[in-house]
């Protein structure tokens, strides 16, 4: 599998493995997971405090054996900051979090920590004293964020030592949002409404990683859009370019998020280890320009 390089300094496969569903799967299920996305060249592992209520990173830790041996050969990424109906970027739960989330995943580190979704009561000071602390005791090495704007991330690195290296945002070929409104600017119609304040071009300009997540998902977590009669022209047009690369329909949609440009990382949540290794074909293909905008246009996406 291809690498990506974040914050010039981890080497990572530019498909990542999520893990919010391990706790679905028996632990033989598990492991046989962990290891096909081994197989495959994942060495990024995304995780949270608060899926299945950390099940998922006990599982998760357990299938992939976890010992120091294994451990410097892979990346780990964890979340903090959700609670049960509401957000928490407080220095107590931060650092309890993260002390959780290391003795669930064996490990005396996490690679990269992300503030799960934007905190309305955040006080960037606060945030900034608990990864320092963290930091500075070797418990997490980087830092970044989930679902945030450009003008979180720019009040928060104000106060960081540690610049957000990271942010993961929902897209995928029927969430196109971020890339609409840079292709309809200053056109009096819906998709020219920037509603992030462009950040995607922020990130690229700040050098910040974007994670895709849900890059299957259309809406809110509605659904998967493969094979889905609420997309026919979508569907006929991704199977079309699929048979022609000789590939899975799954790794059209997540060949077409790698094409851009901005380097974007996947992250693919899939417990069907089979569906997995077609998944990571998409690391091999490369969609033409004019496939690219062709796929984007049978979304129902119009060019201006």
């Amino acid at each position: 599998m291809k690498s990506i390089k974040i914050a010039n300094e981890i080497t990572a496969s530019e498909i990542s493995l999520g893990c919010m569903r391990m706790n679905i799967l028996s632990k033989e299920q598990a492991k046989l997971h962990v290891n096909t996305a081994l197989e495959e060249g994942i060495n990024f592992f995304d995780n949270a405090d608060v899926y299945a209520d950390g099940k998922s990173e006990e599982i998760f830790a357990d299938a992939i054996g976890m010992n120091s041996s294994i451990r410097e050969k892979i990346i780990i990424q964890t979340k903090c900051g959700i609670r049960n109906g509401y957000y928490d970027f407080s220095y107590d739960h931060i650092m309890k979090s993260v002390e959780g989330s290391l003795k669930r995943l064996k490990t005396d580190y996490i690679d990269v920590l992300l503030l799960h979704r934007p905190d309305a009561l955040m006080e960037p000071e606060v945030v900034a004293e608990a990864f320092s602390k963290l930091h500075d005791s070797g418990k997490v090495k980087y830092f970044g964020v989930s679902n945030h704007n450009p003008m979180q991330i720019e009040l928060l690195n104000r106060y960081l030592k540690n610049k957000i290296i990271i942010n993961q945002l929902q897209l995928s070929i029927t969430n196109t949002g971020m890339i609409d409104s840079g292709l309809n600017v200053n056109m009096e119609i819906d998709p020219s409404i920037n509603r992030d304040d462009s950040v995607l071009d922020y990130c690229r300009l700040n050098d910040i990683t974007i994670q895709a997540w849900s890059p299957f998902q259309y809406g809110f977590c509605k659904g998967v859009f493969l094979d889905n009669d609420k997309f026919p022209e979508l569907n006929k047009k991704i199977d079309e370019i699929a048979e022609k690369k000789n590939v899975t329909n799954s790794a059209i949609a997540t060949a077409w998020i790698l094409r851009h440009p901005a380097r974007i990382q996947p992250i693919v949540g899939t417990t069907n280890s089979n569906r997995l290794k077609d998944i990571c074909k998409a690391s091999d293909v490369d969609l033409t320009r004019q496939e690219w905008y062709e796929i984007y246009r049978a979304a129902g996406n119009k060019i201006p």
